[in-house]
């Protein structure tokens, strides 16, 4: 079992002992045997998940082996023609996006890419986006609008890179801009925090008329290690910071900040690429065909009802005691 957390020791213990198994002489003892190792695993593995903390779903939405926004534009659409540049400064490869089709319509897709071995994450540069890269999401945004197609986004990033390069050309400007944008933008937005979502990084392509979230991927103003060296100066209390930010899936849906959770397959969709996607084409099936009736001015105005309603709430008086 490649890249296993530390949560994961007994299933690494059943996993090896069932390909033990599989090496020996093939007999029906040994048959059954595997099939109560196999039973044994299923039951390990749906205990250890259904009860994963804050700070192990982080570490699931960080694997290594997650698929990216190329690995699901593969699964999940047709044509895909992917588009460079931000016709000003460059193009960033920590941002990818294009045209494609999804079933029946015509799409454009827009998401963080980090990569996976080191030459390709420092590419990418391990999917935090520079200012160039929020501009080309931009563009791409209102080549959507300009024909009319519905903008699909894939959040997993860090968060905007933070270098004295990204500063220089405009990094805050730039996530802003796109903030502002994309609050008007004239077409259905969905978007898809598919691994970690960091701070505005994350925001500035996740105003989404519909967000949501696979099952095991985190979404915060900040990094835990940011959180507990702000809080605590200590970034080793990261776990601790973790369950107080209410970053998982299942708190930000009952807070409402996303709108619904996407299934992964039981251990996280670094296990099963295709059964991650099979859920999230139904999820973005279903979001899409809500949002094809609605008109421009309908998508607009749920949208800046959506995001003003997060995190306001109403104070009420306790009675008096008599």
């Amino acid at each position: 079992m490649p890249d296993a957390f530390d949560f994961e020791k007994k299933l690494v213990e059943l996993e090896t002992e069932i390909a033990e198994l599989r090496a020996e002489p093939e007999a029906p003892r040994t048959r059954e045997r595997i099939a109560r190792k196999e039973e044994e695993l299923e039951r390990e593995r749906q205990k250890v998940y259904s009860s994963l903390t804050a700070w192990q779903r982080t570490q699931v939405a960080r694997h290594p082996k997650r698929p990216h926004t190329r690995d699901l534009c593969r699964l999940l659409f047709a044509d895909f023609v992917e588009l460079h540049g931000d016709r000003t400064y460059g193009d960033d490869p920590a941002v990818v996006g294009g045209l494609a089709r999804f079933e029946d319509r015509s799409v454009v897709v827009i998401g963080h890419q980090k990569g996976r071995d080191t030459r390709e994450k420092l590419a990418r540069n391990f999917g935090m986006p520079h200012p160039e890269g929020y501009r080309k999401a931009l563009r791409l945004m209102q080549l959507a609008e300009k024909f009319r197609k519905p903008v699909v986004t894939f959040i997993d990033t860090p968060g905007a890179y933070p270098g004295l390069a990204a500063e220089e050309r405009g990094q805050a400007e730039a996530i802003a801009r796109n903030l502002r944008a994309m609050a008007g933008l004239r077409v259905p937005i969905v978007a898809v925090v598919t691994g970690e979502g960091g701070s505005g990084g994350a925001l500035a392509i996740g105003m989404g008329n519909r967000v949501l979230m696979l099952e095991y991927s985190v979404y915060s103003v900040i990094s835990p290690e940011g959180c507990a060296a702000i809080l605590w100066s200590d970034a080793g209390k990261a776990p601790d910071a973790a369950e107080l930010m209410r970053m998982t899936a299942p708190d930000l849906l009952r807070l409402g900040v996303i709108d619904a959770i996407v299934a992964e397959p039981i251990g996280g969709a670094h296990r099963d690429w295709d059964a991650t996607a099979a859920s999230l084409r139904a999820a973005l099936r279903l979001q899409l065909d809500e949002l094809r009736p609605k008109s421009a001015d309908e998508l607009v105005g749920e949208r800046y009802e959506k995001f003003r309603r997060i995190g306001a709430f109403e104070e009420t008086a306790l009675p008096r005691p008599h």
